[in-house]
């Protein structure tokens, strides 16, 4: 994407699945959805800005939409952008603490 853009809208949401709660507790890694054409440098900034954090690595994937079928009709699911972000020693990201 050229041009300006927000950190939001390079962040889309948090994973919260078992996969990415064992490795927020095992490894401080934190797991999100991201725009498809955000790259590491976008990502990085947009996590340490809106969560106030320090970003140690990024690994990025692209997941491929599954193919569903119904009946006769066939479907593909959509394709996402998924970002594993590990912190810095000592920091952390609470999406359920009350405020």
């Amino acid at each position: 994407m050229s041009g300006p853009y927000t950190l939001f809208q390079v962040l889309d949401a948090p994973r919260i699945t078992e996969k990415s709660t064992m490795c927020q507790e095992q490894a401080n890694q934190m797991v999100f959805r991201v725009a498809t054409w955000a790259n590491k440098p976008q990502i990085k900034a947009a996590v340490e800005k809106l969560f106030n954090v320090q970003v140690k690595t990024i690994q990025t994937l692209n997941v491929v939409g599954k193919i569903k079928r119904v009946g006769r009709n066939q479907g593909q699911r959509s394709q996402w952008k998924k970002a594993i972000v590990r912190l810095e020693q000592g920091q952390s990201i609470d999406f359920f603490a009350k405020s």
